[in-house]
């Protein structure tokens, strides 16, 4: 049975800390492969004046794909149209990979609010959960949020030891300097050409 690691996101744009956190994922986890998968409409947040569209995204990802072994984008959500709800890609993926075995990469900060997500009862299901514990803080509470999710709802949980890279989209849009030395340099070269952002 494939190992499969799914990493969903805005990636607008995708940076240094998505390529740090699925390597090591990547590494600790043993994926066959990894499916970077940009959203269309996220469902916790609106898309910022000046984003990048799905397209622009797509490519974007498609780029980053390229600086971690095994991975590869893929455009499902956007195809799909509408709202991008996990629960909903991870059926897509059980029927169209069905020897597969799927692993959700998700933030902290999205494990430990995952009851709040829609129908996180199939997420736990479907995909084993992924999580990238950027120091001994975060630790102590995801452990905590693990065991809850594991008698709430079976939920398999692996926490990924990572120092964390301190830096996020809504920076490197704010700011070229930051965006040239935190985005893969693909990215920032694709980012120029397309006028994007600054």
């Amino acid at each position: 049975m494939s190992r499969v690691g799914i990493m969903g996101g805005t990636f607008n744009p995708p940076h240094n800390g998505h390529v740090h956190a699925a390597r090591q994922a990547m590494a600790a986890m043993q994926f066959d492969r990894l499916l970077l998968i940009p959203d269309n409409v996220p469902p916790h947040k609106t898309m910022p004046h000046g984003s990048a569209d799905g397209e622009q995204r797509l490519e974007m990802t498609r780029l980053m794909a390229r600086e971690i072994p095994g991975a590869e984008a893929c455009d499902m959500e956007l195809r799909r149209g509408g709202r991008s709800y996990t629960a909903d890609t991870l059926r897509a993926l059980q029927r169209a990979l069905p020897e597969a075995e799927l692993f959700l990469i998700i933030g902290t900060d999205m494990l430990l609010t995952l009851d709040k997500w829609r129908e996180p009862e199939t997420l736990c299901a479907l995909a084993g959960l992924v999580t990238v514990a950027r120091d001994d803080d975060d630790h102590a509470a995801l452990e905590q949020k693990a065991a809850w999710l594991k008698e709430k709802w079976n939920a398999r949980v692996w926490l990924v030891d990572c120092p964390a890279l301190p830096v996020s989209s809504t920076d490197v849009r704010a700011d070229r300097a930051l965006c040239r030395a935190m985005v893969p340099p693909a990215i920032y070269q694709y980012i120029e050409q397309q006028g994007l952002y600054f």
